[in-house]
């Protein structure tokens, strides 16, 4: 099962913890501690995987470490901030039948 780069962005006490995807633009969790941005981020993935789906697009395919940290626009990113994998997940949304 694949795995998509997290970068995990902590706001300190007075603010959420985001966390985001490289390689999913737009989707994004969040909680008030490191714990529930994280409990958060795998439903996240999925409701933003199913909506492109839904959509008629496919899921983008999930880049290593390594492959972000060669990467100009997130090389900055993986560096500053904590970094975690979740784990693709199990896609609801299914096409109707032709």
């Amino acid at each position: 099962m694949p795995h998509y780069v997290a970068i995990i962005e902590e706001g300190g006490t007075a603010h959420a913890t985001g966390i985001w995807f490289p390689d999913i633009p737009g989707c994004f969790s969040a909680g008030d501690t490191l714990d529930e941005a994280m409990a958060n981020a795998p439903e996240a993935l999925r409701l933003h995987l199913d909506a492109l789906i839904a959509d008629g697009q496919q899921a983008p395919p999930a880049r290593s470490l390594s492959e972000l940290k060669a990467d100009p626009a997130f090389a900055e990113d993986v560096s500053n901030h904590m970094i975690a994998l979740i784990s693709a997940p199990a896609l609801s949304f299914r096409p109707a039948a032709e």
